[in-house]
């Protein structure tokens, strides 16, 4: 049986400010789904409501150095998985080997406290699945507590979208929280690389985690790679 992705993606189409729109950063799924579909694994999109997955309009914005974004675009098919998602309260944890979670501002809102993603999160982890996240996609973890009550993100090394990349993508004052923070103070050891926007993942275990939309491809291919040691098919 073929290791089998869950796909998180968010339903949120704006910033509190309603004028600024947001969603999800397309390329952090079409460069994950890529690699996976390479695997040839299983892979299901869902979000935390169901329904329609808005795109973040900035990430449509460089189709010539995104190709996997400018193909995805392209075919109705795949635009047809964004447009009626499962609600992730529909969803088993058992029917999947890892669950990964992209980014895109959208996910500071509906992700965090979304019980239905944290049970899905802390069964796939506790079952020895692989637990990933990019860019904003690690505020889906931020309050996911494990059976023995503890932070998932207690004392691990994780990355994800910093303080100092908000500041330079100009969002910083739009956006409801900042993330490397929060992550800090839920006892996680963040990293992230020298540079900014430069691709730079993190591994603790089954845990799996990339900085920024150009680490999408990595942390994939890191997740394919722990995959392949583990039994698909718990």
């Amino acid at each position: 049986m073929s290791p089998r992705i869950l796909h998180v993606v968010t339903n949120t189409a704006h910033f509190d400010d309603p004028s600024h729109a947001t969603g999800l950063w397309l390329s952090e799924l079409t460069h994950a789904w890529e690699v996976f579909e390479q695997h040839r694994f299983e892979q299901t999109i869902i979000s935390p409501a169901g329904g329609y997955v808005p795109l973040d309009p900035r990430s449509l914005k460089f189709p010539a150095k995104e190709k996997t974004a400018e193909a995805w675009l392209a075919d109705p098919a795949r635009m047809a998985l964004l447009g009626d998602t499962p609600r992730a309260s529909e969803v088993k944890a058992a029917d999947f080997d890892a669950v990964y979670f992209a980014g895109g501002h959208g996910a500071m809102y509906d992700f965090p406290d979304n019980t239905d993603l944290q049970r899905l999160t802390r069964e796939i982890f506790e079952a020895g699945g692989v637990v990933s996240a990019v860019c904003h996609g690690y505020c889906g973890l931020l309050n996911t507590r494990l059976s023995d009550g503890s932070l998932l993100l207690d004392a691990r090394e994780i990355t994800g979208f910093s303080w100092l990349e908000e500041k330079l993508a100009l969002v910083d004052k739009l956006v409801p929280y900042d993330v490397e923070k929060q992550s800090r103070e839920r006892g996680a050891s963040y990293q992230k690389a020298k540079l900014p926007f430069a691709p730079f993942t993190v591994a603790d275990g089954t845990l799996i985690t990339g900085q920024n939309p150009a680490s999408a491809k990595e942390t994939a291919e890191r997740v394919a790679e722990l995959l392949a040691t583990l039994e698909p098919g718990r």
